[in-house]
């Protein structure tokens, strides 16, 4: 957890810190107009709301639609099968870089999953991946669409699976 939380530290741009800056001192500029205004107990209250609200809720949702506004991608599963010869997937696919920068590099993971004809079934198999494997491209430039190709292994699985594509990129 402690590594977890470190390699997210690490990977803050000044752009989440500016969010994280503004979304507190709205939160402290709330709280001290909620107690200016305490002889109105609605309005007060109110804004109490908003400023708890804007403390927890802003830097959240403020975050994630940065990085999908300033790291957009397009992530393309071409084709995946399984190996006769040896026990691994083939995995193949591209990443297209939508936004405006370069990225210096991108995380690609692919995820297999269980799959079944229960509905529910497959909701809950998709939290639980069978196995996993990641790959780093760097230095996507704009509007580059890279394929690639990665392996899942060791990885033998006699029933029907689902590979799924997920990337973070800087």
């Amino acid at each position: 957890m402690k590594g977890k939380i470190a390699a997210f530290l690490g990977d803050l741009t000044a752009y989440d810190y500016i969010l994280f800056g503004s979304s507190f001192v709205l939160f402290i500029l709330f709280l001290i107009l909620a107690l200016l205004l305490r002889n109105k107990k609605i309005l007060s209250a109110v804004l109490l709301l908003l400023s708890f609200t804007t403390l927890f809720v802003g830097p959240t949702l403020g975050y994630v639609k940065l990085h999908q506004f300033l790291y957009a991608h397009t992530l393309k599963l071409t084709s995946y099968k399984q190996l006769e010869f040896t026990p691994a997937v083939l995995v193949e696919g591209s990443l297209k870089n939508n936004s405006s920068r370069l990225f210096k590099e991108c995380h690609i993971t692919a995820e297999v999953h269980k799959v079944s004809q229960n509905k529910l079934k497959n909701y809950i198999y998709s939290f639980k991946r069978l196995k996993s494997s990641s790959i780093v491209e760097t230095n996507v430039d704009r509007n580059e669409t890279r394929p690639f190709k990665m392996f899942i292994e060791p990885f033998r699985y006699a029933k029907d699976f689902n590979v799924s594509l997920k990337a973070s990129c800087r």
